[in-house]
């Protein structure tokens, strides 16, 4: 996919509405709040507000601007990809699946990864699993691995299935990554927390 600059009138507008702008909380970037799961350490009401303004984006944005968002930088793209994932649009899967198999921005694989897990398809999981065989045996692009097997993980417990023990059995890829001191069960954890908020969030929409 091109690359459009940050600075591109259309791409500005789509930022400021959807990225740094939040109504709850105008002061506080929303990517910021995304970063790490970040939103999740706020106390209530706070924490409420921010899904409440989230949820409403998710539901409002257009795909146009969506895709304007994922052609710039890893704070418009992490944000494109939550809201993606907040709304389901499975549309999205092969676009983010492209770009998660580039990996060609850190932290922007955390939103690719969520939007993938909430999708919860098998063509999600093989995403995931591609993008593990071509960057865990790397030592120069290993920023996206921990939310990748966390994803895998929420999939195959959600679809019955178990593709990330090829990753994790004893001396496999995973223990042989950059990744060997990470615990595979707080990745899953925190992909399971991301997930039940956006269904928490959902049900409150409906």
């Amino acid at each position: 996919m091109d690359t459009r600059s940050p600075h591109d009138p259309e791409v500005v507008d789509a930022i400021r509405r959807y990225v740094i702008w939040a109504i709850d909380q105008p002061g506080k970037p929303r990517y910021l709040q995304l970063l790490n799961g970040n939103f999740l350490r706020d106390s209530e009401p706070d924490r409420s507000a921010f899904g409440a303004a989230l949820a409403e984006d998710a539901r409002q944005i257009g795909d146009d601007d969506l895709k304007k968002l994922l052609t710039t930088e890893w704070r418009a793209r992490l944000t494109a990809a939550w809201l993606i994932g907040l709304d389901r649009r499975v549309r999205f899967r092969a676009l983010l699946g492209g770009l998660l198999l580039e990996s060609r921005f850190v932290y922007a694989g955390q939103g690719y990864c969520f939007a993938l897990a909430r999708f919860e398809q098998p063509e999600g999981a093989d995403i995931l699993a591609a993008h593990l065989e071509r960057y865990l045996p790397r030592a120069d692009c290993y920023f996206d691995q921990d939310w990748a097997i966390g994803a895998l993980l929420y999939l195959d417990q959600r679809l019955n299935t178990n593709r990330a023990d090829q990753f994790l059995s004893p001396g496999g890829p995973w223990h042989r990554s950059a990744f060997a001191e990470v615990d595979p069960a707080e990745c899953h954890r925190k992909t399971t927390a991301f997930c039940n908020f956006a269904d928490q969030l959902t049900r409150t929409d409906g």
